[in-house]
């Protein structure tokens, strides 16, 4: 599907400028990298309208999409990388890893998501003592850091749990056997031990 967005987009603004008298190409601006672009006007009186910024904003998050595919992502690292917009990729890293650092068990959440709250539950029922950062409060601070956890840890979604700095995965699932979700890791025996070597019990 996200590869027929640039064709279909494309394809959509030149049947609607089939029924302009004058060709404009740049209405084909925000398709192509900002290195090929030409300074595109809209009508307006103030250069820094809320129609040029809405448009300059949807060409950049539509060029982050690009980037992101491009470089392999999956489609979920895509979705998290455009809500993220631009932002300090290396200051951000430095901050997840301050934080990891900061307690036995640390666990990346959105309050309303179903698996966190059982993640939470498990966690209050083995008397686990978490350190809970919330990435939908506010989500403009939290977008960032989920894009970057994503391309840290392999897997963008939530929660994303830390165990003595180690990332073992989300409630039920994770991006691999060593990082399989605490679920699993309680039902192989592992999960409390784990906790207990951290500190975390």
């Amino acid at each position: 599907m996200i590869a027929r967005l640039p064709v279909l987009s494309t394809f959509l603004l030149g049947s609607c400028h089939a029924f302009t008298s004058t060709p404009n190409p740049t209405l084909y601006a925000s398709f192509l990298p900002y290195s090929q672009r030409t300074p595109m006007t809209l009508a307006s009186s103030d250069s820094n309208s809320p129609i040029d910024v809405f448009v300059e904003g949807v060409s950049k998050r539509f060029e982050i999409a690009q980037e992101s595919r491009a470089g392999g992502a999956s489609f979920t690292q895509i979705i998290a990388d455009v809500l993220a917009g631009e932002y300090d990729a290396d200051s951000t890293k430095a901050d997840i890893e301050e934080t990891v650092a900061s307690a036995p068990c640390v666990m990346f959440t959105w309050e309303s998501s179903p698996s966190c709250k059982q993640a939470l539950s498990a966690m209050e029922a083995a008397e686990a003592k978490v350190k809970i950062v919330r990435l939908d409060d506010p989500w403009d601070e939290g977008n960032p850091i989920r894009a970057e956890l994503g391309k840290m840890v392999g897997k963008s979604s939530v929660p994303c749990i830390f165990i003595a700095g180690k990332y073992v995965g989300g409630f039920d699932s994770g991006p691999s056997e060593e990082a399989p979700g605490i679920q699993k890791l309680a039902f192989k025996g592992t999960l409390r031990p784990m906790l207990e070597e951290a500190g975390a019990l």
